[in-house]
């Protein structure tokens, strides 16, 4: 699926031990001999010496041989090993310790990397942006009806570049005059729509005929649209989750994120590192619709396995609040369950 441009716009040691022994042996058998055997006792003993000796030169030899096949002495040869294996384990403590630092690093980087200027808590409408990456956001006020209840709320429609001519518009509110003062004289080329409670479509057909611009939403959506829109302006692409679009320059993921409504889609851009959830997840919680959960089981489990599967530091940017980080929420989970 791919959209560009409008139609309307063309452009050793025993050795010595045993000769010591003989030595002490030969000199006791000269004290018990005698005086007159005195001379052969001498010879005896000088004999004794010079095997002594003999046998020490052997053993210096032989020691000498081991060091050289060896490397040394076996005492030394086990402190090598044993230092080299000391310095194996520090080198492995030190690969782990370090990477655990790197781990910690990413994600305090990622909880740092909410851009500061959709990071506001005050719920004033106006235009904020673009940012670094092209997104826009533009803050209108409007009046939600649900379950014959009414509900004021600040909403959240996002504006984003496709390329140099066009822009993507998503989840358009109540005012339509305000986003498109905002698109200016770019292209439109898609309205992207999360689900179809009236804070993410209420000027969608506005916008579209305006720009000629086409409307994409879920097709299990189109009992609420009908309730707003009617029947007559029916959107013009059906997108589903696990699909993908290309849009001008960006390559946009389509992630299945039931929950709030059947058909709730969100709008993945890795590229940006951004990704688009409407109303399935806001900073610090899971939304809501109206003041209730419609499906919170299903709900917890699409923010599980689509939305904070993606890279920690992948910007969340709902339909109502501030902007957060899926490390920031992941961190959450486990209080919602």
């Amino acid at each position: 699926m791919f959209w560009k441009r409008k139609p309307k716009k063309q452009d050793g040691p025993e050795a010595t031990d045993s000769a010591a022994e003989v030595a002490v042996d030969d000199k006791e058998a000269v004290e018990e001999t005698g005086a007159e055997e005195t001379a052969k006792a001498d010879t005896e003993v000088v004999a004794a010496e010079k095997e002594t000796s003999a046998k020490k030169d052997e053993a210096g030899e032989a020691e000498g041989a081991a060091a050289e096949t060896d490397g040394g002495p076996a005492t030394d040869v086990d402190a090598e090993e044993k230092t080299e294996e000391a310095e194996e384990a520090d080198s492995d403590d030190a690969t782990e310790d370090e990477a655990t630092k790197d781990e910690a690093t990413e994600v305090v980087a990622a909880e740092k990397a909410v851009p500061h200027i959709f990071a506001d808590e005050t719920e004033e409408t106006g235009v904020t942006g673009p940012d670094s990456d092209g997104v826009t956001r533009v803050r209108t006020a409007g009046t939600f009806e649900f379950d014959d209840e009414k509900f004021d709320f600040v909403g959240n429609t996002w504006i984003v570049d496709a390329d140099d001519e066009g822009v993507i518009v998503i989840d358009p509110g109540p005012d339509a005059e305000a986003v498109l003062e905002a698109v200016g004289e770019r292209d439109v080329y898609l309205i992207a729509c999360t689900n179809a409670y009236s804070p993410h479509i209420e000027s969608a057909v506005k916008i579209a005929e305006e720009t000629e611009a086409s409307i994409a939403l879920h097709p299990r959506e189109m009992r609420l649209w009908r309730r707003l829109h009617g029947a007559e302006h029916r959107p013009d692409v059906e997108v589903e989750g696990g699909g993908s679009m290309t849009v001008g320059d960006l390559q946009i993921d389509v992630l299945p994120l039931p929950g709030t409504s059947t058909g709730t889609i969100g709008f993945s851009i890795g590229q940006l590192g951004v990704v688009f959830c409407g109303d399935t997840l806001r900073k610090g919680e899971p939304g809501m619709v109206g003041n209730t959960y419609i499906d919170y089981t299903t709900q917890l489990a699409s923010i599980g396995e689509s939305l904070l599967s993606l890279p920690p530091d992948t910007r969340i940017l709902p339909d109502r609040g501030p902007a957060t980080t899926v490390a920031a929420e992941g961190k959450n989970f486990d209080t919602w369950v």
